[in-house]
């Protein structure tokens, strides 16, 4: 596809990069997911409070595993990877100022017009990164921090997703896929910490022994009783930036990622 000024660069997974994002996201889906797809007795939530260790270290060298794939490949370059670097430490810096108060997070700002326009791999890499890159900044490392670099990742790659539209309307697509990205991040962040926080005497407490249609009920009480305001601050909080400044970020990044390579095929002289 030609890049020509407001078009979208066309980014194709190739195979090694895809079966690798796939495998990563369905550990972090059963990292999520697990509380309401167990059927186990009043232990299970303690045994699974220190899997977070373990989901970090297996997430790291997955990320590593796509960069270099797609490097490999030749659909990324050294330039290329300098630019995913720039923009973790440009989305991480955003989060010093504002690190989640009432819900006000510009941070995940970057990923929706970087996965736009470099693509989903590159979309998914960059959310990971951004939130690790904060976390080492802020000292936000904890138990939560692959879960969010996941739902970080996943808001990357779905921008990247998006069907065409030029001008208004793809700042329109990107700003309501803003809000809604948003929001499912909290509601993911919230799966994770609902078994540990609820407690266990609530009305949304989580049940090991109950089945998924009861626990599930349990969860979405809890997530709209507890979070829901967060959520909605930070969904117009990202629609709002990206409204405002999509336009100068889309063009700036189209440029940037013409000068470097982007589903370039290699060529041996």
């Amino acid at each position: 596809m030609a890049r020509g000024v407001g078009q979208t660069v066309a980014v194709r997974l190739r195979p090694r990069a895809s079966a690798l994002l796939l495998v990563t996201s369905l550990i972090g889906v059963a990292a999520f997911c697990w509380p309401l797809l167990i059927h186990g007795h009043d232990g299970t939530n303690l045994a699974h409070s220190t899997d977070a260790p373990w989901l970090f270290v297996a997430v790291l060298p997955l990320l590593l595993a796509v960069v270099l794939g797609e490097m490999a490949e030749g659909s990324l370059d050294a330039k290329a990877i300098a630019l995913l670097g720039i923009l973790a430490a440009c989305g991480a810096a955003l989060r010093v100022p504002s690190p989640g108060v009432a819900g006000f997070e510009p941070v995940f700002f970057l990923l929706i017009p970087a996965g736009r326009v470099l693509g989903r791999g590159f979309g998914f890499v960059l959310g990971a990164l951004t939130i690790a890159g904060s976390a080492l900044i802020t000292g936000g490392i904890g138990p939560w921090l692959p879960f969010q670099m996941f739902g970080a990742a996943w808001m990357g790659f779905g921008a990247g997703c998006l069907p065409p539209a030029k001008g208004r309307y793809e700042l329109v697509l990107l700003a309501g896929y803003a809000a809604v990205a948003a929001v499912a991040y909290g509601t993911l962040l919230n799966l994770w910490f609902w078994p540990f926080g609820a407690g266990t005497s609530t009305s949304y407490s989580y049940t090991p022994s109950a089945g998924m249609i009861h626990n599930l009920h349990s969860f979405l009480f809890f997530d709209l009783t507890t979070s829901l305001g967060f959520d909605i601050t930070r969904a117009v909080t990202n629609a709002v930036l990206v409204l405002l400044l999509g336009r100068p970020v889309l063009g700036a990044l189209r440029r940037a990622s013409r000068r470097a390579t982007f589903d370039a095929e290699p060529v041996f002289g």
